[in-house]
């Protein structure tokens, strides 16, 4: 796979230090430490602790803006490719010339630059999300457009069920934004006997799978060779996501929906929910995970 060209970071001239329109928030840090008052029985006390921050971050294609999402100022061009390849705007990653990360006073935008052919297609889709943090959905006018059946996957990996233990247990020890703010939702790619090889953080679960999908192209392999876990519920959105980019087993902490299980089923993916500790369900294709070590 042609390997993707190192993105580039610039200010725009309206931009006073990447401050943003508030006091204090910081477009170029994904937390910040924040004093609050922290109340009990016992009383009130200052304290101080590690905020997550959230940014508008704007992909835009031929200077023509496609999405505003909220999302984690950090892997900005893991996130780029990530989205890229799970909306199915390209079809592979090698067809985006590069990503540049414009960081201004209203937020981020996201220059990702492909053919003249697929600026031209992108341009017919009727699709402009005004996203609150994590919202797949948010201003989509086409249902077709919305849930899009990926096709079959075509990956023959099998994995025990030890594996799915491995890799979700070793999650939480791969935030580290998570461990400083609390609330951070991580995704993470895994190699078949549960090594994590890939992390990603981010406010949004959405944004935090785009983010590994990205990662995962950008280094040239294949997402099919190892499955991904997600500390969050299976939504439709992310079961789609992980679908187009050849995944074959999403693990997630919680439930799916019903629509995330008929999508899996569809697509041929293993859907695995509500792992605890070394008990989990499978929702759809069991035959791909092994019983035992």
């Amino acid at each position: 796979m042609t390997s993707i060209p190192r993105d580039r970071t610039v200010n725009r001239p309206d931009d006073p230090g990447a401050a943003g329109p508030f006091p204090g928030l910081g477009y170029g840090a994904p937390s910040s430490e924040r004093d609050f008052t922290s109340i009990s029985a016992a009383g009130s006390r200052p304290a101080r602790a590690a905020i997550a921050e959230e940014v508008p971050v704007a992909f835009a294609y031929w200077q023509r803006t496609h999405a505003v999402m909220m999302a984690t100022p950090c892997d900005l061009e893991d996130l780029a490719i990530g989205f890229s390849l799970s909306e199915g705007i390209v079809d592979n990653a090698a067809e985006i010339r590069g990503v540049t990360v414009a960081r201004h006073s209203r937020g981020i935008e996201l220059r990702i630059d492909v053919p003249p052919a697929i600026a031209d297609r992108l341009a017919t889709r009727t699709r402009a999300l005004a996203g609150r943090t994590g919202c797949g959905l948010c201003g989509v006018e086409a249902i077709d457009d919305a849930v899009r059946v990926p096709a079959r996957i075509t990956s023959t990996l099998t994995v025990t069920a030890d594996a799915i233990w491995r890799a979700t247990s070793a999650l939480s020890d791969h935030q580290p934004l998570n461990t400083d703010t609390h609330a951070i939702h991580g995704a993470a790619w895994a190699g078949p006997t549960g090594d994590l090889r890939i992390v990603r953080e981010d406010v949004g679960r959405h944004n935090a799978l785009d983010k590994v999908l990205g990662a995962v192209a950008r280094a040239g392999m294949s997402a099919g060779d190892g499955f991904m876990v997600v500390t969050s519920r299976a939504s439709f959105e992310l079961v789609q996501k992980a679908a187009v980019c050849g995944v074959p087993i999403l693990a997630a902490v919680s439930r799916p929906t019903g629509l995330a299980m008929r999508m899996a089923d569809a697509a041929g993916m293993s859907l695995v929910g509500l792992v605890r500790g070394q008990s989990a369900n499978i929702y759809s294709h069991p035959s791909r995970i092994l019983p035992g070590a």
